[in-house]
């Protein structure tokens, strides 16, 4: 497929990135400093703006998926707005690209652990994460009202590090999945595998999925 990829030098998209191009993808790393992203014969590394709906629909135009891996930074101060204001913009672009395919990542704390709360809204979950998992969380609920995109949101489970890639993990819905009494897990080249399945083999149009061991 050829994929457009936001956010392609960050944590998780650098693996995407090396995922999707190990499968044999054409790639266009959208990204605020192409020269972070490695030289290689079917990547485009392209200079974006994730708030900029006009210029970056004219950069997706003629892909056939997109994969938003966007993240204001964790050190912004307003990254909750920040990442609602880019999510919104790049929802836009997407259709207004008149692409109808789009992956976005997302976060682990719109997961349920009861019925009726979600991983953000408890006691422990860390303050200083709170503000980009809120930020997560509304760009999932602004994606569920979305009816022309066949889109998919996939939130990592509570523990996402780095790590070697297997294969091998499970697939849930909107509850966080454990492992045992513990939140369950994953490394980040396992997520990646799991986004470009999803892409290559759908199992969650107009759905939210979660991962982990």
């Amino acid at each position: 497929m050829k994929l457009a990829l936001i956010g392609a030098s960050g944590f998780v998209g650098a693996a995407v990135l090396q995922e999707a191009l190990n499968r044999g993808h054409q790639v266009t790393g959208i990204v605020r400093h192409p020269e972070k992203l490695p030289a290689h014969a079917a990547l485009t590394a392209v200079a974006g703006d994730a708030y900029d709906t006009d210029a970056l629909a004219r950069t997706l135009a003629g892909h056939d998926a997109v994969i938003h891996a966007f993240n204001p930074g964790w050190g912004q101060a307003n990254i909750r707005e920040l990442f609602i204001q880019g999510s919104q913009a790049i929802y836009a672009a997407v259709k207004q690209a008149g692409i109808k395919r789009l992956l976005v990542v997302g976060g682990a704390g719109s997961l349920y652990v009861a019925p009726n709360l979600q991983l953000l809204d408890t006691p422990d979950f860390p303050n200083e994460y709170k503000d980009g998992a809120e930020g997560a969380r509304q760009a999932l609920k602004l994606i569920q009202g979305e009816t022309t995109l066949d889109w998919s949101f996939v939130s990592p489970p509570a523990l996402l590090h780095p790590g070697e890639r297997t294969g091998q993990f499970r697939i849930g819905g909107d509850q966080l999945l454990m492992k045992g009494e513990a939140p369950a897990g994953i490394s980040v080249a396992d997520l990646a595998v799991a986004i470009i399945d999803e892409l290559e083999r759908p199992q969650h149009i107009r759905q939210r999925f979660t991962v982990g061991y």
